[in-house]
């Protein structure tokens, strides 16, 4: 029922209003007060009711916030004094999709555990309903405000520069209002919260951000934010309208958060270009499976400063251990205020990387025959997260989304002609296996 993000499918058929019931009461066993908000899809007030009543029906009481970024809502736990949240929240998938993702008070998502705990108590029908008369009360609160405040403390910009935000007609609006507070001049893009997202897709990929690219360079902007519908996740453009690949941009943000002796925490995917680059620094950086969720749990251990995706999402610990995209929009501005993202990206080694998805019918059968293959035939093999061939000089990655059907893969190398070799080799062997 969970994937690495949540539950995520289409509306009205893998996600329904009698899920979110089943949900709600599943969690009302373990608690007596839940934050509750959505980003800007309208079938999330449908689904957020439906959570609320099972919640409710429980003896919990609800704290309703709205439409909301989710690290406003993930924050929001711990400022009411509640035993858990939930992010009603598709992410960047498209406008019919929705979902339902599980917060602790710390800001860090649900683990396995609590989360299969949810899971068989759906499956099971446990509950512990109220009698009549001890229902959970619900109250409103906007914690926008707080959220914004959080902000412009955590950061500190001397010369603020000019941002363009990009909002992808999502609930981040609380970026623009907090770099506003630190002095920059700001402009923004598809600034309406929307959830068809009408302005572009809701990812916020090179290709969905061609306007946010093309506005910031040409204008005199510093930099650019793009941020996906529920605010988890910044990408971002330099002042001269290139969008910076989350490499990089991990790369550039964990060299500021962490100093000589601690960790950064990085999924199996990352370019070795965010290991070299921080090893410079005396920076050593430890690997974990793909998902926030993880990369938030080997945050939370000592001595690891930060940890973050090249897909967006990052986690400064000492903050909260929710990807807070418009902590991450802040944290940015601040960096392009001292020197320039340009000049910052090139004292970042790019090696070529590739990354790519093939859909099948059974992704844990794909799986299955691609580790017999690939452990028949390489020996430095790590199944931290599907399977990861470490070649020297390159390596690849085969593994199944958590959220969708797919076999990802992604291959790396110091030079183009071994990438192409690499690349050739786990292609033929994902597509003899997934044959199988």
């Amino acid at each position: 029922m969970f994937g690495t993000s949540g539950i995520r499918g289409t509306v009205g058929e893998g996600v329904t209003g009698a899920l979110a019931l089943s949900v709600g009461r599943a969690l009302g066993v373990e608690t007596d007060r839940v934050v509750v908000g959505r980003d800007p899809r309208e079938s999330g007030a449908t689904l957020r009711d439906a959570l609320a009543a099972g919640l409710r029906e429980s003896g919990t009481d609800v704290v309703n916030l709205g439409v909301a970024a989710t690290p406003t809502i993930a924050r929001g736990v711990a400022w009411e004094d509640a035993d858990a949240g939930v992010a009603i929240t598709a992410s960047h998938n498209p406008p019919t999709d929705n979902g339902i993702k599980l917060w602790q008070p710390s800001g860090q998502a649900f683990d396995g555990k609590r989360r299969e705990e949810i899971a068989t108590r759906v499956r099971d029908e446990e509950t512990a309903l109220a009698s009549w008369d001890g229902f959970g009360s619900r109250r409103t609160a906007d914690h926008g405000e707080r959220h914004r405040r959080a902000l412009v403390e955590a950061v500190e910009i001397d010369a603020a520069p000019s941002v363009v935000v990009d909002v992808g007609n999502g609930a981040g609006g609380v970026t623009a209002d907090a770099l506003d507070d630190l002095g920059c001049a700001v402009e923004t893009l598809n600034a309406q919260p929307d959830g068809s997202f009408p302005g572009r897709p809701s990812e916020p990929t090179a290709g969905n951000c061609e306007s946010l690219a093309a506005l910031v360079g040409s204008t005199d902007a510093d930099l650019g934010i793009a941020h996906d519908g529920d605010a988890d996740r910044m990408r971002a453009v330099t002042a001269d309208g290139e969008f910076l690949p989350g490499d990089v941009l991990l790369a550039m943000l964990a060299r500021e958060a962490a100093t000589a002796g601690e960790q950064v925490a990085v999924p199996v995917d990352t370019s070795l270009a965010v290991a070299d680059h921080l090893a410079e620094s005396g920076i050593e950086t430890i690997r974990t499976p793909v998902g926030d969720v993880y990369v938030a749990q080997a945050a939370s251990q000592p001595g690891v400063a930060f940890g973050g995706e090249p897909s967006g999402a990052w986690i400064w610990p000492g903050e909260t251990l929710c990807p807070d995209g418009p902590l991450a929009a802040c944290k940015l501005a601040a960096l392009a205020a001292e020197t320039p993202l340009a000049k910052r990206q090139a004292d970042i080694d790019r090696y070529p990387i590739e990354r790519e998805a093939v859909e099948v019918a059974d992704r844990s059968a794909a799986m299955e025959a691609i580790s017999e293959r690939v452990s028949e035939q390489y020996d430095d093999v790590s199944t931290l997260d599907g399977v990861r061939v470490d070649l020297g000089d390159g390596w690849f990655l085969l593994r199944a989304s958590g959220t969708e059907p797919l076999i990802r893969l992604t291959v790396e190398a110091r030079t183009a002609g071994r990438l192409a070799e690499i690349r050739e080799r786990a292609v033929n062997l994902r597509d003899e296996a997934a044959g199988e």
